[in-house]
C-alpha cells in the first residue's frame, strides 16, 4: 500500500507532471545559486528604428550563450526602444566582454545601449491585475496626469501602456498591478468625470478574451435617434411623443404604459410610414465597423429594442445581426392600429431575451457585452458580464460597469483589446477601406 501523498508537495495537473513554482514566483524556494536568485542583464536600447536591429541584439547574446527572460519593444514616430532581460554570465570578465560586444553592435546599427546588471526576473504581477481603458477626443496630458495620479495613489503601478487608437478618439490601455479593483474604478470614474474623458477598468484574466456574444439597445444606441418619434412626425404628434419618450428612458414613468400611450397616437398612419422611416435611419457612427470587426472574430450579435420589429428586422438583415428583439405593431389594411401585438419589450424583456440568446449560442451570460443608453437597458447591462452605457443617461452612467461618451460606436472594440490598426488591416486584407466614423 502506497503512504499518503505529502500536501506539501506539488500536485499534478491535468495528468502530467507537477512542476515547482516557476523563478520568482510567490512561495517559490531557491536555494544560493538557484535560478530565481541568478544574476541577470537587462539591455535598454534606443534610436532610429530600422531593420535588423533586434535580431543583431539577440545574435551577440546567442553567441555568448544567455538565455532570455524577458522582452519588450515599441516604435513610437520611428524610435525604437527594446528591452532584453537575459541571464549573465558567470564569470565578470564574461560579463565585461558581453557588453562591449553588445555596445559595439548596438553601435554598428545607429543604436545607443545601456547594460544593467541586476538579480532575478521581473516581480510577480499577480494581484490586483487590470486593464484601464483611457479615451479621450481629444486626450490631453493633464487628463493623463490626473487618472495616473489616482493610479498611483490606489497603490498601484503600471506595467505596460499600449495604443490602441489615434483617430477618431485616443485609446490608449493601461495594464495595471496591485490595484483594489473596485476602489480603482471609483476613484477613476469620479476622476475621468473631472477631466471629461472615459475611463473602464476591467480584471486582467480570461473572461476579457471569452466574450463571445453582443447584445445592443437601438434607438440612440445602434442608431441615431428614436423611432417613434420618426413616426410620431408622420402622425402630427411628435412633441408629445418625445415628451413621453423622454420621461420613460429616464425611467420616470412605467416604460410599458408609455409605450402604449405613444403607440395609440399613431392610430391611422399609413404603414408605408415604416419604409420612409427605416430609409431616413443614419447608424451610430462606426458601427458598421463594429459588426463586421466582432463577427470576423466569431462574436454573435443581437439586437433588443423597445421599438418596432418593423425596423429592426430589416436592420438585421442589413448588417448581418444574429438575433432580435422588439415590438410589433398592429397593422390592418394598410394603416398602424395605434396597438401592438403580443406582450411588450420593456426592461425586464431585454434581460430575459439576453438569457435566452446567451442560452442559443449555448455560452454564459457571463460571456456576453450588453450595449444601451436608457433606463430600460438597464437589467440587461447588469445581466452580462460586461455591461456598457454608451452615451447613457446620469442614472444608467452610474450604475452601468462601463460608460461610453463618444459618439463613436466602435469604441467599444477598444475595450476589448483590438486596436484600430489591427481592424484596419483585417479591412485591408478584405479589400476594404475601414472609413472613418464622422459624429453628427
Amino acid at each position: 500500500m502506497s503512504a499518503p501523498a505529502d500536501p506539501s508537495q506539488p500536485r499534478p495537473t491535468d495528468g502530467g507532471p507537477a512542476h515547482p513554482a516557476p523563478h520568482g514566483s510567490p512561495g517559490a524556494a531557491f536555494p544560493a545559486g538557484a535560478p530565481g536568485a541568478e544574476r541577470t542583464l537587462l539591455l535598454t536600447l534606443t534610436g532610429k528604428d530600422r531593420p535588423g536591429v533586434t535580431t543583431s541584439m539577440l545574435g551577440v547574446l546567442a553567441q555568448a550563450g544567455v538565455d532570455v527572460l524577458d522582452v519588450e519593444q515599441i516604435v513610437l514616430r520611428g524610435r525604437l526602444v527594446l528591452g532584453l532581460l537575459v541571464t549573465a554570465p558567470d564569470a565578470p570578465a564574461e560579463v565585461d566582454r558581453l557588453r562591449d560586444e553588445v555596445t559595439r553592435a548596438a553601435t554598428a546599427v545607429g543604436m545607443q545601449v545601456e547594460v544593467e546588471q541586476g538579480t532575478g526576473d521581473n516581480h510577480s504581477r499577480g494581484a490586483g491585475r487590470v486593464h484601464v481603458s483611457v479615451i479621450g477626443a481629444p486626450l490631453r496630458a493633464e487628463a493623463l496626469a490626473e487618472i495616473t495620479g489616482r493610479i498611483a495613489d490606489a497603490g498601484a503601478n503600471i506595467d505596460r501602456i499600449e495604443r490602441m487608437a489615434r483617430y477618431p478618439v485616443t485609446a490608449i490601455d493601461l495594464h495595471v498591478s496591485g490595484a483594489d479593483p473596485e476602489r480603482l474604478r471609483l476613484s477613476l470614474a469620479a476622476e475621468a468625470a473631472r477631466q471629461g474623458v472615459d475611463v473602464a477598468v476591467q480584471p486582467a484574466n480570461l473572461l476579457r478574451r471569452s466574450m463571445r456574444l453582443i447584445v445592443m439597445d437601438v434607438d440612440s444606441t445602434l442608431i441615431q435617434g428614436e423611432v417613434i418619434e420618426m413616426l410620431a412626425a408622420h402622425a402630427g404628434c411628435e412633441d408629445e411623443v418625445a415628451a413621453v419618450t423622454e420621461a420613460a428612458m429616464r425611467g420616470e414613468i412605467d416604460f410599458e404604459e408609455s409605450l402604449r400611450q405613444r403607440v395609440a397616437r399613431l392610430e391611422g398612419v399609413e404603414a408605408t410610414a415604416l419604409d420612409e422611416v427605416y430609409a431616413g435611419i443614419r447608424l451610430a457612427p462606426g458601427a458598421r465597423t463594429m459588426v463586421r470587426t466582432l463577427k470576423r472574430l466569431g462574436y454573435r450579435f443581437a439586437i433588443v429594442s423597445g421599438g418596432f420589429s418593423q425596423i429592426t428586422d430589416r436592420l438585421s438583415a442589413d448588417l448581418g445581426i444574429d438575433f432580435a428583439r422588439a415590438n410589433e405593431l398592429e397593422i390592418v389594411d394598410g394603416r398602424l392600429t395605434g396597438r401592438i401585438v403580443g406582450p411588450v419589450v420593456d426592461r425586464a424583456g431585454k434581460a430575459t431575451a439576453l438569457r435566452q440568446f446567451a442560452a442559443e449560442v449555448g455560452i454564459p451570460v457571463e460571456s456576453v457585452i450588453a450595449v444601451g443608453d436608457g433606463a430600460n437597458d438597464l437589467d440587461m447591462l447588469g445581466v452580462a458580464g460586461l455591461g456598457i452605457a454608451f452615451n447613457a443617461k446620469p442614472a444608467v452612467r452610474e450604475a452601468a460597469e462601463v460608460a461610453v461618451n463618444v459618439p463613436y460606436l466602435d469604441t467599444i472594440i477598444y475595450l476589448l483589446g483590438i486596436s484600430r490598426e489591427d481592424v484596419e488591416a483585417a479591412d485591408a486584407a478584405a479589400g476594404l477601406v475601414t472609413p472613418a466614423p464622422v459624429a453628427g
